[in-house]
């Protein structure tokens, strides 16, 4: 056996082995940590607990609710309409026949766009009448939606977010939500504000501030100290009396925050 040709194959091998990339890095070992939002309570107002609150929107200097369906006597249908701040009390405008579960909704040129939980249909309003103008359907769950202004952003409960094209309501794109420990599923309710996406993640007391071109989550407000202090936003079970509602007011720079049957909406400014 040639030795100085057996060393030489072996310093071989093991130059190659030193200058391999690591291939088995996961995507989630990249991102960064999302950094913490703090936030400053303005104001808290009256809310009705009997909504089923899925979605919330503040559009002309008027807060806009929609909610769901789940049955039984502490809920009061699927509606879309509008909130009075101060009073709390609802002024339903569109409702839904008791065989269909409202969800999030959004308002994009003068129309709002209104998804179902399971049905996968999904009907188009005018905003300031509220005339039923145009119904679509879509092949995954309804859950919440906002708009960055050109596209409608949707999300179905997993880890996806949608994006559609508003004058079909058809998909362009996704992207998959995300943070260093890897997915983040039961993305729900959702609101554009400055760039970013915020989504409710159910049965959670956080607020994720995702990317919208890679899906990292870059922040989170987690709302648990602020439940803390009004017990009776507390449910007797995880799935009851989940946060869910975010409307945001650009020219006061405040946020509105809500939860399913909760009594109370709260007026917040982010700080960072």
């Amino acid at each position: 056996m040639n030795y100085r040709l057996l060393g030489l194959a072996l310093l071989f091998v093991a130059c190659n082995n030193e200058s391999k990339p690591n291939n088995e890095t996961t995507s989630a070992t990249t991102i960064a940590a999302p950094a913490q939002i703090n936030y400053k309570l303005l104001k808290d107002h009256p809310h009705d607990s009997s909504s089923f609150t899925q979605g919330l929107i503040f559009y002309n200097n008027t807060l806009y609710e929609s909610t769901g369906n789940p049955g039984g006597v502490l809920h009061n249908g699927s509606w879309v309409g509008t909130v009075d701040i101060a009073t709390g009390k609802q002024n339903k405008k569109a409702m839904l026949d008791s065989a269909f579960f409202g969800e999030g909704i959004t308002i994009f040129n003068n129309k709002i766009y209104r998804l179902t939980w399971q049905n996968r249909k999904g009907y188009v309003y005018d905003a300031a009448t509220f005339k039923l103008l145009n119904e679509f359907s879509y092949n995954h769950e309804g859950w919440g939606i906002t708009h960055n202004g050109k596209e409608l952003i949707v999300s179905d409960g997993s880890s996806n977010i949608y994006f559609w094209d508003p004058a079909t309501c058809k998909e362009i794109r996704r992207i998959s939500v995300q943070d260093n420990n890897g997915l983040k599923n039961n993305i729900n309710e959702l609101e554009f504000i400055n760039g970013y996406i915020y989504a409710n993640v159910w049965q959670t007391n956080d607020i994720l501030k995702i990317d919208p071109a890679s899906g990292n989550v870059v922040g989170l407000l987690n709302l648990a100290a602020l439940k803390q202090q009004f017990p009776e936003l507390s449910g007797v079970s995880e799935s009851d009396k989940v946060l869910n509602g975010i409307a945001y007011d650009s020219s006061s720079n405040r946020v509105f925050i809500t939860g399913k049957n909760w009594s109370k909406l709260f007026e917040i400014q982010l700080l960072n």
